[in-house]
């Protein structure tokens, strides 16, 4: 017999159905007992009698959080009894038969209610418990969802899904690289991507003109609040546009996102408002304002985009860029805004360039930023030459890009997405810890996992590493 989701037993009233789930409540009235069985899907009241002695004597038995298997007629309930609150809640089930898949201990924490109450590094130590939890189901599904709508919304603007590899080269981006030794080439070290912007740059070098990924984004960086070494972003860039036309297309998705899944939320303004930084700084202090005017109102959504940045800031404070004066505000590949290409050239003016970035800012957060790309081997070679580069360092770190703009490189730009940021905002969340299946702390553990771990001393050796005890310091 195929087993039926609880949400379709509603539509099979007077029919035998299997159903599996979780028992999600027991009680006891007189001498008939009562559970609540939990699926994916949702819940189905269903009735044991004595009048089948041997599946009641189970039913006794039976404890929050056992998964069974139950066979039995979908009947209607009698009217004093209907639940309107949930979607089986004119029906409940007659049982035939009863099946016990497995058992459950008592819970660490209970499963009902929201858990913002409970200790978080708890939740995460035990998250397969917590992920039964309606909240966070609820989350991962409608994830889900704004993926599945993302991927039918550009396949039909002609973007390719394409996926780019996980093990690179390492390449100063502004953060620490997880690096990952080589076993077959002893002393050298693959890199995980700190996003793929290189490879999206290549594919439009590769004449593939438009491409998406949900792409998986490391970055080995200290403990910086709501942030988390592995986050996903929705990656785009395509080849002939301008900044206006990666704009245009980013608010289209946006506003279609909200009208097809959050018809309950309102976009306080559309087009959505173009700020220039430096007015934005002025004014809100901020490079991410919140420019909705009903702050206390959480179904208000204000999009604005921030542009024309510049191109370079003092200081060179942040890991991977040599330290010199300049460093990219952004990234180094940004081209800069036309008016400004000669200034780049020539190196001069450098404090007064701006590039053609853009970012999306919802009610106060940064959710994506983006920009067009020096697509000229001449160009970008001057912005490493700018933040302190010698020539043999770009031909180490970045001659793979500096080659293939020299076979006819497209006009080309992009934008990546925070998707763990838009959905935790659109979800109501406090942090992106709530809408991410299996999340680590700030400080980068895995409670549930206890990674990152040791490794045995054989692996070490197949990797050629040794470790060196930490020095103690000296108090």
């Amino acid at each position: 017999m195929p087993r039926f989701l609880i949400k379709d037993t509603a539509k099979h009233v007077g029919e035998k159905v299997r159903v599996c789930g979780w028992v999600n409540t027991w009680r006891a009235h007189g001498k008939i007992l009562f559970i609540d069985l939990r699926d994916i899907s949702g819940v189905l009241q269903v009735v044991f009698v004595p009048s089948s002695p041997e599946v009641y004597e189970l039913a006794k038995t039976l404890r929050p959080e056992w998964t069974v298997e139950i066979i039995g007629q979908i009947v209607k309930r009698p009217e004093n009894m209907v639940n309107e609150k949930i979607e089986t809640g004119q029906v409940e089930m007659s049982v035939e038969n009863l099946k016990v898949l497995s058992k459950a201990e008592t819970l660490p924490f209970s499963i009902e209610g929201d858990g913002y109450d409970i200790n978080e590094e708890i939740r995460m130590k035990y998250r397969y418990l917590d992920l039964r939890r309606e909240r966070l189901k609820n989350n991962l599904i409608v994830r889900h969802k704004l993926i599945q709508f993302v991927r039918n919304f550009l396949s039909q603007e002609n973007f390719i899904e394409i996926e780019t590899p996980i093990l690179t080269k390492s390449t100063p981006e502004g953060a620490r690289d997880y690096v990952v030794p080589s076993r077959m080439e002893a002393g050298s070290f693959y890199a995980l991507p700190q996003s793929p912007q290189q490879y999206k740059q290549l594919l439009m070098a590769g004449g593939l003109e438009k491409y998406f990924q949900i792409a998986k984004c490391l970055r080995d960086e200290d403990p910086r609040g709501d942030r988390q070494p592995e986050f996903t972003q929705l990656d785009m860039e395509a080849s002939f546009v301008e900044q206006a036309d990666v704009m245009d297309l980013t608010e289209r998705l946006l506003i279609s996102i909200v009208k097809n899944l959050y018809p309950n939320k309102k976009i306080q303004e559309t087009p959505f408002p173009r700020i220039d930084y430096k007015d934005a700084m002025a004014k809100y202090k901020t490079d991410r304002p919140d420019l909705r005017k009903d702050k206390t109102d959480k179904d208000v959504l204000a999009f604005c985009w921030v542009v024309n940045f510049p191109f370079f800031k003092t200081g060179s404070d942040e890991l991977g860029y040599p330290d010199g004066k300049w460093k990219p505000t952004h990234n180094p590949f940004s081209r800069p805004k036309e008016e400004f290409m000669e200034d780049l050239l020539h190196k001069k003016n450098i404090e007064k360039i701006l590039t053609t970035q853009y970012d999306i800012i919802l009610n106060g957060f940064e959710i994506g930023g983006g920009s067009i790309r020096n697509h000229t081997p001449e160009a970008l070679e001057k912005v490493f030459e700018i933040v302190g580069y010698k020539k043999e360092t770009i031909i180490e770190k970045f001659g793979h890009m500096m080659e293939a703009f020299k076979y006819g490189a497209p006009p080309h730009g992009g934008i990546a997405w925070g998707l763990d940021r838009l959905v935790s905002l659109m979800q109501d969340e406090p942090n992106i810890r709530e809408v991410i299946a299996f999340p680590k702390t700030g400080d980068g553990r895995d409670p549930m996992m206890n990674a990152p771990s040791e490794i045995s001393k054989n692996q070490l050796e197949e990797l050629h590493i040794k470790i060196e005890t930490p020095k103690k310091k000296k108090k």
